[in-house]
């Protein structure tokens, strides 16, 4: 008995102290069960680091009751009656993980299992037996989806109900048999299109050899001049400015909060301290995509000079909350999910570092784009779902805008067959391009020659502006700067943070208000241009004299914009007084 009782107390001192050595981490939460019973919801959970001890689950700040499936997976039942969309993060024996975005809004797709993706004729993984319906507006989605599913013997699996979409498992074993019930379902009255997700890796990380801090090439948007202008003149007693709050939401897969710049944001947040929030699912390393992304809007460090913009503003305004949200791993009709739900959820800009490009797309030299391709059936059916997407957002959220990378296929991105989402044309979606420092020339950071296009960006009028396209990724180590990743990934979040400053300052602001006051207050970059695309010279629409105050001997007219961030944030204080 006595050996027993010693050996019991080393099993609890020894899961004590691993449990002290180990990092709780929240690594995944997704909807599960019944995804269409109503009035309740079900999530699966995944952690890291999770003790035998009591174990607390947080939504907002309140905790909810949990079951605990195995050691490191729990479900969680909620009536959607009794909470709000927040939040949610773990607590046991002292530690606290980083926070997950909960949300109660029914849009959420299934991924296929490995195997359930198969390579089609074009060499593309493709989804097996996974599909999406978008049913026509006048049909009540899911009553047909389901008419649809009996008839054909497949089962509605997933759902975003605000596009009138739903996914359906079809009862096929290979390709011939799932194109030939595609083809069927396509021939019913009631369906507008489907959807077929091919898989595809994450953007690819354009490496960079030569080491240099990760401001080197900020300088070039301004990025300290915008930070010294938010904290100063918007906190001085005369003539003092008010924020608002603003939600921005980052559609990526997790973030590393074992980085240093990221360990601030464990457990709860307010962000009306003010402060900088960040909601995120927890990654394995901190140099992969979503953590590099986010880092540009919310990495804390010591030196504010490499800081992320809005973590280097939260002083001076009313909060960020930055919600970094990809709904499941089933592609392109996830991210549409993930996005339509952070909406719901109140972001009022979405950050989509991530587009495709159609299989045959040439870039300028005429060589064909070889990075982030799809079959064109896959890009009639996405082409579907994001216009169904914008068509939604103008409906129903007006005042929301998406920022959006132009891609690093150094393609013309205004071509809708062969680019996707930044080719829509739309009040609501904003293209930003690269563009890297001109080390040839020692000018002023204003003189157009200040940098060069990014010889991989895509280019032309659908392009609104242009930004700095490389950054350093964070360790492990506080105070090291990992390897230089570049590509219009990067320049995007630093369009998103300015427009995340602007609407603080001015919430008013309309998404085409925001574009024109981008414009207005853009740099120039690239030679003098007659308006016409000169040896792929354009690398975004040329500045007009309306956006010059239809000076026509202006010299930035007929150049291409890049992104100044001091200058925008003086135009949207000005903007205030002109709605006095």
């Amino acid at each position: 008995m006595r050996k027993r009782l010693l050996t019991g107390l080393l099993l609890l001192a020894t899961s004590a102290a691993w449990a002290d050595e180990t990092a709780l981490r929240l690594k995944d939460l997704q909807r599960c069960g019944n995804l269409f019973a109503a009035g309740e919801l079900t999530y699966c959970l995944r952690g890291e680091g999770l003790g035998e001890g009591d174990l607390r689950v947080m939504l907002h700040g309140k905790p909810v009751a949990v079951q605990r499936e195995e050691r490191n997976r729990l479900r969680l039942t909620l009536n959607e009656k009794d909470h709000r969309s927040g939040p949610l993060w773990l607590e046991q024996d002292g530690r606290t993980s980083n926070p997950v975005w909960l949300t109660l809004n029914r849009n959420h797709v299934l991924a296929a299992g490995p195997d359930k993706v198969v390579k089609n004729m074009d060499g593309q993984n493709t989804y097996l037996d996974l599909v999406s319906l978008i049913v026509e507006e006048k049909y009540d989605g899911l009553k047909e989806s389901r008419r649809l599913a009996e008839r054909y013997g497949a089962e509605v699996v997933g759902a975003i109900p605000a596009l009138n979409t739903y996914q359906l498992r079809l009862p096929v074993k290979n390709l011939t048999e799932r194109d030939a019930l595609v083809l069927r379902l396509g021939n019913e009255v009631s369906v507008d299109a489907i959807v077929i997700e091919e898989t595809g890796p994450e953007e690819p990380l354009e490496q960079d050899e030569e080491a240099k801090p990760r401001n080197n090439e900020w300088v070039s948007n301004r990025f300290l001049d915008a930070v010294a202008f938010y904290r100063h003149r918007l906190k001085s007693d005369r003539n003092r400015i008010q924020t608002a709050p603003v939600r921005i939401g980052i559609i990526e897969r997790d973030v590393d909060f074992d980085a240093p710049e990221f360990a601030d944001y464990l457990g709860d947040c307010d962000p009306s301290k003010p402060r900088t929030c960040v909601y995120a699912r927890d990654a394995e390393a901190p140099d992969e995509h979503g953590t590099t992304v986010t880092a540009i809007l919310a990495a804390r460090n010591e030196n504010p000079e490499d800081s992320g913009f809005l973590s280097a503003l939260e002083d001076a305004g009313s909060g960020f909350e930055v919600i970094v949200e990809r709904n499941s791993d089933a592609g392109i009709t996830a991210n549409v999910a993930a996005s339509v739900n952070l909406v719901e959820d109140g972001a009022r800009i979405l950050n989509w570092s991530w587009g495709i490009h159609r299989i045959g797309t040439r870039d300028i030299e005429g060589e064909e784009v070889d990075s982030l391709i799809r079959s064109g059936i896959a890009m009639s059916g996405y082409e579907e779902l994001l216009e169904e997407f914008f068509l939604w957002l103008r409906r129903e959220h007006p005042d929301v805008l998406v920022v959006n990378s132009a891609g690093n296929g150094s393609a013309r991105s205004s071509q809708d067959d062969y680019r996707l989402p930044s080719s829509f044309i739309t009040d609501q979606l904003l293209v930003v391009g690269g563009h890297q420092r001109n080390h040839e020339r020692d000018v002023a950071v204003e003189h157009p020659d200040y940098v060069t296009r990014r010889p991989s960006s895509n280019l032309d009028q659908r392009v609104d502006i242009t930004a700095s396209a490389c950054t350093r990724s964070a360790t492990l180590e506080k105070g090291k700067r990992g390897g230089i990743h570049c590509g219009t990934s990067y320049a995007t979040p630093m369009v998103a943070g300015v427009v995340g400053a602007i609407l603080s300052i001015n919430p008013e602001l309309e998404p085409s208000q925001v574009r024109e006051l981008l414009r207005r207050s853009a740099m120039t970059i690239g030679r003098d241009s007659d308006f016409e695309p000169a040896e792929a010279d354009d690398l975004t629409a040329p500045i007009l004299p309306s956006e010059r105050g239809y000076q026509l001997d202006d010299r930035d007219i007929g150049r291409s914009a890049r992104l100044d961030m001091r200058k925008a944030l003086e135009l949207t204080v000005e903007s205030l007084q002109h709605e006095r």
